[in-house]
């Protein structure tokens, strides 16, 4: 579980964005102010944190250079409505790694917040065996009984976040969200569907009765864990 801080002392703004951020295996605990900040920070560590700069009895930045000192090595990215350069050059100088100015678009900051969990994720298993399947995402090789399965770019993608997570339920806006970080303003969400289609086609024996790759109604994907 991936646990985010976020600082807003805007409650509105805050609720939505929290809202936006929380999906499965990422847990978001908003705050108000400094003090607040500084109490969760004392109860544990986290995984990400997202602050806003301006604030009513200070700045973000000044938690920022807090963390910073302690020697935390933790991902920050500073929300802020200031956008003249010397503000971002002082945001990024203090520690920060990503700067996002208001108003901002949610899908914009998704894509920022989940590049950062993943590069603080510890590294993926690079091989992947089950029921006669071998996955081989550092070489990008895949095969099922022995004979070589080719898969594009987005199908490997798609794959590697199904069996890491196997036995869990990915929601679909998730699955979006990590698979097609392009930079796209806007994704298809039939492109998603396209992809599984076309992996159940290369992977299950009956790819209208999937064994592995299985569609949770209302919600998303999962890959059976076996």
């Amino acid at each position: 579980m991936s646990r985010i801080l976020l600082l807003e002392d805007d409650a509105t703004l805050g609720r939505g964005v929290r809202f936006a951020l929380e999906t499965e295996g990422v847990r978001a605990e908003l705050c108000a102010g400094l003090a607040e900040a500084r109490a969760l920070l004392a109860q544990g560590p986290f995984d990400l944190l997202v602050l806003d700069v301006n604030l009513p009895e200070g700045s973000g930045l000044d938690l920022l250079r807090e963390v910073r000192r302690s020697g935390s090595g933790v991902p920050v990215i500073l929300l802020t409505a200031n956008d003249l350069e010397t503000d971002i050059v002082m945001g990024l100088e203090s520690g920060a790694d990503d700067y996002v100015t208001k108003p901002f678009s949610l899908a914009i900051l998704r894509a920022r917040v989940n590049a950062q969990l993943r590069r603080g994720a510890p590294p993926q298993t690079e091989v992947f065996t089950q029921d006669g399947f071998t996955f081989d995402f550092a070489a990008m090789e895949f095969s099922k009984n022995g004979v070589s399965v080719d898969l594009s770019k987005t199908e490997q993608k798609l794959l590697r976040l199904l069996v890491a997570n196997r036995g869990t339920t990915l929601r679909r806006e998730t699955l979006i969200d990590r698979v097609w970080t392009d930079g796209a303003a806007y994704v298809d969400e039939n492109a998603l569907s396209v992809t599984v289609k076309r992996l159940r086609g290369k992977l299950e024996d009956d790819p209208s009765h999937p064994r592995y790759l299985k569609t949770v109604y209302g919600l998303g994907y999962t890959w059976a864990a076996g």
